[in-house]
Protein backbone atom coordinates (compact mmCIF):
# COMPACT_ATOMS: atom_id res chain seq x y z
CA UNK A 1 0.00 0.00 0.00
CA UNK A 2 1.35 3.44 -0.91
CA UNK A 3 1.70 6.01 1.79
CA UNK A 4 -0.65 9.01 1.70
CA UNK A 5 1.01 12.41 1.57
CA UNK A 6 0.94 14.56 4.72
CA UNK A 7 0.15 17.65 2.62
CA UNK A 8 -3.69 17.39 2.67
CA UNK A 9 -3.63 16.78 6.44
CA UNK A 10 -1.43 19.82 7.04
CA UNK A 11 -3.68 21.93 4.81
CA UNK A 12 -6.78 20.89 6.77
CA UNK A 13 -4.98 21.65 10.04
CA UNK A 14 -4.01 25.18 8.93
CA UNK A 15 -7.57 25.74 7.65
CA UNK A 16 -8.99 24.68 11.02
CA UNK A 17 -6.42 26.79 12.90
CA UNK A 18 -7.45 29.84 10.85
CA UNK A 19 -11.12 29.26 11.70
CA UNK A 20 -10.39 28.74 15.40
CA UNK A 21 -8.51 32.06 15.55
CA UNK A 22 -10.96 34.09 13.45
CA UNK A 23 -8.52 34.39 10.52
CA UNK A 24 -9.35 34.19 6.82
CA UNK A 25 -7.67 31.18 5.16
CA UNK A 26 -6.20 31.82 1.72
CA UNK A 27 -4.98 29.19 -0.72
CA UNK A 28 -2.22 29.89 -3.29
CA UNK A 29 -2.49 27.57 -6.30
CA UNK A 30 -0.50 26.78 -9.44
CA UNK A 31 -3.01 26.73 -12.31
CA UNK A 32 -2.69 24.12 -15.04
CA UNK A 33 -5.04 21.98 -17.12
CA UNK A 34 -6.02 19.89 -14.07
CA UNK A 35 -7.39 22.88 -12.12
CA UNK A 36 -10.84 24.33 -12.57
CA UNK A 37 -10.77 28.01 -11.56
CA UNK A 38 -11.99 31.25 -13.18
CA UNK A 39 -9.14 31.96 -15.59
CA UNK A 40 -9.73 35.73 -15.65
CA UNK A 41 -8.35 35.88 -12.08
CA UNK A 42 -5.18 33.87 -12.82
CA UNK A 43 -1.95 35.88 -12.76
CA UNK A 44 1.40 34.41 -13.86
CA UNK A 45 -0.05 30.90 -13.75
CA UNK A 46 -1.21 31.28 -10.15
CA UNK A 47 -4.36 32.19 -8.28
CA UNK A 48 -4.99 33.04 -4.62
CA UNK A 49 -8.39 32.06 -3.26
CA UNK A 50 -10.26 32.96 -0.09
CA UNK A 51 -11.50 29.59 1.22
CA UNK A 52 -13.23 30.84 4.35
CA UNK A 53 -16.61 29.42 5.32
CA UNK A 54 -18.35 32.64 4.24
CA UNK A 55 -16.63 32.76 0.84
CA UNK A 56 -17.24 29.14 -0.18
CA UNK A 57 -20.16 26.78 -0.49
CA UNK A 58 -19.72 23.06 0.16
CA UNK A 59 -15.96 23.18 0.74
CA UNK A 60 -14.49 19.68 0.66
CA UNK A 61 -10.78 19.15 1.29
CA UNK A 62 -9.98 15.53 0.39
CA UNK A 63 -6.61 13.81 0.20
CA UNK A 64 -6.53 14.28 -3.58
CA UNK A 65 -8.39 17.54 -4.29
CA UNK A 66 -10.17 20.61 -2.93
CA UNK A 67 -13.66 21.32 -4.25
CA UNK A 68 -16.08 24.14 -3.54
CA UNK A 69 -18.50 26.61 -5.03
CA UNK A 70 -17.83 30.34 -4.89
CA UNK A 71 -18.89 33.61 -6.46
CA UNK A 72 -16.44 35.47 -8.67
CA UNK A 73 -17.62 38.88 -9.81
CA UNK A 74 -21.16 37.89 -8.79
CA UNK A 75 -21.12 34.71 -10.90
CA UNK A 76 -21.36 31.32 -9.14
CA UNK A 77 -18.56 28.96 -10.16
CA UNK A 78 -17.39 25.48 -9.17
CA UNK A 79 -13.71 25.23 -8.22
CA UNK A 80 -11.56 22.09 -8.38
CA UNK A 81 -7.92 22.10 -7.26
CA UNK A 82 -5.68 19.02 -7.09
CA UNK A 83 -3.82 18.96 -3.75
CA UNK A 84 -0.48 18.78 -5.59
CA UNK A 85 -1.20 22.22 -7.15
CA UNK A 86 -1.50 23.96 -3.77
CA UNK A 87 1.66 25.92 -2.99
CA UNK A 88 0.52 27.62 0.23
CA UNK A 89 -2.27 27.96 2.76
CA UNK A 90 -2.12 30.90 5.14
CA UNK A 91 -4.06 33.42 7.19
CA UNK A 92 -4.54 36.64 5.25
CA UNK A 93 -4.45 38.75 8.41
CA UNK A 94 -0.92 37.82 9.51
CA UNK A 95 0.61 35.67 6.75
CA UNK A 96 1.11 32.69 9.06
CA UNK A 97 0.60 29.33 7.46
CA UNK A 98 2.50 26.81 5.40
CA UNK A 99 4.12 26.86 1.97
CA UNK A 100 4.66 23.75 -0.12
CA UNK A 101 6.99 22.87 -2.95
CA UNK A 102 5.59 23.92 -6.32
CA UNK A 103 4.66 21.00 -8.59
CA UNK A 104 6.94 20.17 -11.52
CA UNK A 105 4.44 20.77 -14.31
CA UNK A 106 6.76 19.54 -17.08
CA UNK A 107 7.30 16.20 -15.32
CA UNK A 108 3.54 15.76 -14.87
CA UNK A 109 2.94 16.29 -18.59
CA UNK A 110 5.30 13.42 -19.40
CA UNK A 111 4.11 10.95 -16.75
CA UNK A 112 0.59 9.74 -15.97
CA UNK A 113 0.88 10.50 -12.25
CA UNK A 114 3.63 12.56 -10.65
CA UNK A 115 5.28 11.48 -7.43
CA UNK A 116 3.58 12.84 -4.32
CA UNK A 117 4.92 16.25 -3.26
CA UNK A 118 7.14 16.41 -0.22
CA UNK A 119 8.50 19.13 2.02
CA UNK A 120 12.19 19.97 1.86
CA UNK A 121 14.46 22.26 3.83
CA UNK A 122 15.07 25.58 2.12
CA UNK A 123 18.79 25.98 1.35
CA UNK A 124 20.41 29.09 2.75
CA UNK A 125 21.34 31.72 0.19
CA UNK A 126 25.03 32.29 -0.49
CA UNK A 127 25.20 35.52 1.54
CA UNK A 128 23.64 33.91 4.61
CA UNK A 129 25.84 30.81 4.39
CA UNK A 130 28.95 32.99 4.00
CA UNK A 131 27.98 34.83 7.18
CA UNK A 132 27.53 31.51 8.98
CA UNK A 133 30.91 30.21 7.81
CA UNK A 134 32.84 33.26 8.97
CA UNK A 135 31.00 34.94 11.84
CA UNK A 136 31.40 38.66 12.20
CA UNK A 137 32.70 40.07 15.46
CA UNK A 138 30.00 42.76 15.39
CA UNK A 139 26.99 41.14 13.70
CA UNK A 140 24.04 43.30 12.79
CA UNK A 141 21.24 43.07 15.34
CA UNK A 142 18.20 41.13 14.16
CA UNK A 143 15.50 43.18 12.51
CA UNK A 144 12.36 43.36 14.59
CA UNK A 145 8.84 44.66 14.47
CA UNK A 146 6.26 44.46 11.77
CA UNK A 147 3.85 41.68 10.92
CA UNK A 148 5.10 38.26 9.91
CA UNK A 149 4.52 37.48 6.26
CA UNK A 150 4.57 34.37 4.14
CA UNK A 151 7.46 34.40 1.70
CA UNK A 152 7.48 31.90 -1.14
CA UNK A 153 10.94 30.91 -2.27
CA UNK A 154 11.26 29.51 -5.76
Amino acid sequence: MTEISTKPYLMRAIYEWCGDNGYTPYLAVIVDSSTQVPMQFVRDGQIVLNISHGATKGLKMDNDAIRFGARFGGVAREVYIPVENVIAIYASENGQGMAFEAPDLEARKNTPRAEAPSLHAVPADSKASAELDSPDENPDPPKGGGKPTLTRIK
